[in-house]
């Protein structure tokens, strides 16, 4: 509107300068007026066609859009299973007492290496050893009367009974003898298997009781991921398939296999324990988290695309490609696919895909099938 009314406005005024080069002044104003209205007129209908005309061949012009391509290439499409995990040793024991008591001494400290059968913690035995004494002085009366009495019956003195009587007296003192040396060793608290001492609980003049540990004794020599998959996936995971362990607190990531697999499920949370092995490494801890991908699925050949270029319609899913008609143009290809398995926001085309083929990978919402675009 501007435009056409600064064209008015100029050819206005180019009329009158006309009009006084010629020296055809108006002989009054009306005249004047009605001049240049008619001019006026003339002009603003010329400018309208114009415009119409330079307006249709501007119309007449598309808009070619520009894309970003990719190339389809095989490639290797992994499905996991994702879950978290935590790191056991395969030796890892509470040490406990098998008879209550109070602590007299304490060997160890944690971080200690302590070999199987070490002597760890000692269990007050005072009264024990009194018994024992006090048994062990009736047990040599009762073979000095054992063996008084069998000499007699040896010389065919005394009854039958009396010997028999000797005989059992100091075979029973024998057996409470032997049994209260058993009880007594349990007094004593040795470690049942080698490794490193962990977590000392209780203090030298603390009581102790069966079940209640004293410490742990870890073995990191040997130790595994213990993991709990939901019941859906108990068809899909068996021992040997790979894993992919990754530590977040180590920023760690290492290879394993399914070694255990559990051929029952939890009841509480519908799931069933898998384990894989850990090689050994003092960075470890026991019950370390532990991120676990169990590949489930692999494809070694497979048309993989991102999930956010599949577009979906009346007829199916599809995505876009470019057939190319030069090296700066191509025209746009509604291509119907299948989709297999999808992790991470990657999927499996199973269909309507191949190799050489080039997807529109960026500009794919702008542009329709058929249509001319630039890459």
């Amino acid at each position: 509107m501007k435009n056409t009314a600064l064209l008015s406005l100029s050819s206005g005024l180019l009329a009158i300068a006309l009009l006084v080069a010629c020296g055809q002044q108006p002989k009054d104003k009306t005249a004047q007026l009605a001049a240049l209205k008619d001019q006026k007129a003339q002009i603003e209908a010329q400018i309208a066609q114009l415009e119409k005309e330079v307006g249709g061949a501007d119309s007449g012009s598309k808009h070619v859009h520009t894309v970003g391509l990719s190339e389809v290439r095989p490639e290797t499409f992994r499905h996991y299973i994702d879950l978290q995990g935590k790191v056991d040793a395969e030796d890892n024991v509470p040490v406990t007492a098998k008879m209550p008591g109070t602590l007299t001494k304490i060997l160890v400290k944690n971080g200690d290496t302590v070999k199987k059968g070490q002597l760890l913690a000692q269990i007050d035995d005072g009264v024990m050893l009194k018994g024992l004494a006090e048994l062990e002085l009736q047990l040599k009366t009762a073979e000095d009367i054992y063996n008084r009495q069998k000499g007699l019956w040896d010389q065919k003195i005394g009854t039958e009974v009396q010997y028999i009587q000797a005989k059992t007296n100091k075979e029973a003192l024998e057996q409470r003898i032997a049994t209260t040396k058993e009880q007594w060793q349990q007094t004593k608290i040795y470690a049942p298997i080698g490794g490193t001492v962990d977590m000392v609980m209780l203090k030298t003049g603390q009581a102790i009781a069966p079940g209640y540990p004293l410490c742990n004794i870890i073995n990191l020599s040997q130790l595994k991921i213990v993991g709990n998959v939901p019941e859906a996936y108990a068809a899909k995971v068996r021992e040997g398939y790979a894993v992919q362990l990754f530590f977040p607190d180590l920023n760690k990531e290492t290879a394993s296999r399914v070694t255990y697999v559990s051929k029952t499920i939890n009841p509480t949370n519908r799931t069933f324990s898998v384990e894989c092995a850990l090689p050994g490494g003092s960075d470890y801890r026991a019950n370390m988290i532990a991120v676990m991908k169990i590949i489930d699925y692999q494809n070694p050949n497979a048309v993989v695309i991102p999930v956010n270029l599949i577009q979906t319609a009346e007829d199916g899913e599809f995505v876009l490609l470019a057939d190319k008609t030069d090296a700066k143009s191509a025209t746009v290809r509604k291509a119907l696919i299948k989709q297999g398995g999808n992790y991470n926001g990657m999927v499996e085309i199973t269909g309507g895909l191949k190799k050489g083929d080039w997807l529109i990978s960026t500009g794919f919402q702008d542009v329709n099938n058929g249509e001319t675009v630039a890459f």
